[in-house]
């Protein structure tokens, strides 16, 4: 069986956000920042999500 997260896609303003579930950040360092990535594979039909923590300058 997978693990499946099903979250809400709200309106706030002119655009829609959605959350992203803690259980998906349990490798990251909470303490520094990072972009969240949403990449579409159009061959597998599916979305996937990646982290990147952002570079202090």
């Amino acid at each position: 069986m997978s693990t499946e997260f099903k979250r809400k896609l709200y309106k706030r303003g002119s655009s829609f956000e959605t959350t992203i579930p803690m259980p998906l950040l349990f490798a990251l360092d909470l303490n520094k920042k990072h972009h969240v990535i949403f990449l579409f594979d159009a061959d597998a039909n599916k979305w996937y999500i990646k982290f990147e923590q952002i570079e202090n300058k």
